[in-house]
């Protein structure tokens, strides 16, 4: 079994999350390594995507 499968994912689609590869790529994000990061994952994500935005833009100054 590979580590995908022992790991956590927050379905985009139906906010579940799911424990292995049990959806299509498209509808996953992650891994995470427990289920409860994986529930916190839109909040991770928004996270993550204004840490990006901040970076880009001190890049551009």
């Amino acid at each position: 079994m590979s580590d995908d499968e022992n790991s956590y994912w927050y379905n985009l689609t139906t906010k579940q999350v799911e424990h292995g590869l049990l959806s299509p790529a498209v509808d996953r994000a992650g891994p995470f390594a427990t289920a409860e990061e994986a529930a916190r994952a839109p909040e991770i994500i928004a996270e993550r995507s204004r840490k990006w935005s901040e970076d880009d833009a001190r890049d551009d100054a």
